[in-house]
């Protein structure tokens, strides 16, 4: 079975501007906190979101393509593992309702 492996580029003065890069494809997904960071959705990109550590997170992808598509959940997955919280439930729709968006 193949894994994909997964790189992390990180701001050293933003804890929650992390950004998830495959290393094997074009994937690459921004990570926000949705607690201090605004957020708005881009239409053409995928958005899932998480509550990890009474934080609620937003993954965006950047520039996905139909090949990387399937592969996203896998990545947040794997960022669950590396804050240590792999209990991470995905959800498909930001939880806090359209009212709460950034635009």
């Amino acid at each position: 079975m193949d894994y994909n492996v997964y790189l992390l580029a990180t701001d050293p003065n933003n804890p929650c501007r992390d950004v998830i890069h495959s290393r094997d494809t074009d994937l690459k997904i921004r990570v926000f906190c949705l607690s201090e960071d605004r957020f708005t959705p881009s239409d053409s990109e995928i958005q899932l979101y998480g509550y990890a550590h009474d934080k609620l997170y937003a993954f965006e992808t950047i520039n996905i393509t139909a090949d990387d598509a399937l592969d996203v959940v896998g990545a947040i997955q794997w960022y669950a593992d590396y804050i240590e919280f792999p209990e991470m439930e995905i959800l498909p729709e930001d939880p806090r309702g359209s009212q709460n968006i950034a635009m």
